[in-house]
């Protein structure tokens, strides 16, 4: 258990781990040198799969009267911790929108911040990147009425465009309490990544392993209905490991 991608990607190019859950986007600014790696590339970084969508969950109150990500001018933004893949994800989006920080009332929260200071009115909006259904995002539902802020598809297909680590889903109907209609929104993909230090024929058997066995994943975690062989390279930011390569390849 660690402090998520960044600390993952770290662990790493240390050597002090082998294979690590990252999430696409941040794999791709470890791999580029940008962001919060910039001047720190980690250029031996590989994939060995993408697994499942981490949601870009935009949440307001009903009271806010907020119904887009372009009504955020002036209001109080949540935009996850300083330096994290949240808060360079609420960046991307508003920026797609012609929204720079600026033009809104940056709050740099953790989920559990964010969640707290929507509920007692101290922020508008609040982006949290977590599989949906998020539990902070339930338990707000269960005492305001909760409203998701969609991305429209034109914008997601802009924001793709410019970060190919994107990809766009939809929060269904129900997902939450009080959820009427179906959101349409972008999400980043929770990966595994190693180094150009692991060989082919260990990448080959992980992914093998990892593929031959998604009955028992799905029976600990329902996240892992999205694994699926077919989508293993979708949003796949970075350079495959060729061992996962040819694991994908094969018929």
């Amino acid at each position: 258990s660690t402090g998520a991608s960044v600390a993952n990607v770290n662990l790493l190019s240390q050597g002090k781990v082998e294979i690590a859950f990252i999430q696409n986007d941040i794999a791709y600014y470890a791999a580029n040198g940008t962001e919060m790696f910039k001047g720190k590339q980690v250029a031996n970084l590989q994939g060995l799969a993408t697994l499942y969508p981490e949601t870009v969950q935009i949440v307001t109150l009903k009271k806010t009267g907020i119904k887009s990500v372009a009504d955020f001018k002036g209001k109080r933004i949540a935009v996850g911790a300083a330096g994290s893949g949240t808060e360079a994800n609420a960046r991307q989006i508003m920026e797609a929108y012609g929204i720079k920080y600026e033009d809104v009332k940056v709050q740099y929260l953790s989920f559990a911040e964010a969640a707290s200071a929507l509920k007692d009115g101290n922020v508008d909006a609040a982006f949290v990147t977590a599989g949906h259904p998020t539990a902070a995002i339930q338990d707000i539902a269960t005492q305001h009425d909760v409203v998701m802020v969609p991305v429209e598809p034109d914008k997601a297909e802009a924001l793709i465009k410019k970060y190919p680590f994107y990809t766009k889903l939809v929060i269904k109907s129900g997902t939450y309490a009080k959820q009427e209609a179906d959101v349409p929104a972008v999400a980043v993909k929770c990966m595994l990544a190693v180094t150009d230090k692991m060989d082919a024929d260990t990448a080959y058997a992980v992914a093998k392993a990892l593929y031959g066995n998604l009955d028992r994943m799905k029976a600990a975690h329902s996240a892992a209905a999205a694994i699926t062989k077919e989508t293993g390279k979708d949003g796949m930011s970075i350079k495959l490991n060729p061992g996962a390569e040819k694991f994908f390849s094969e018929k």
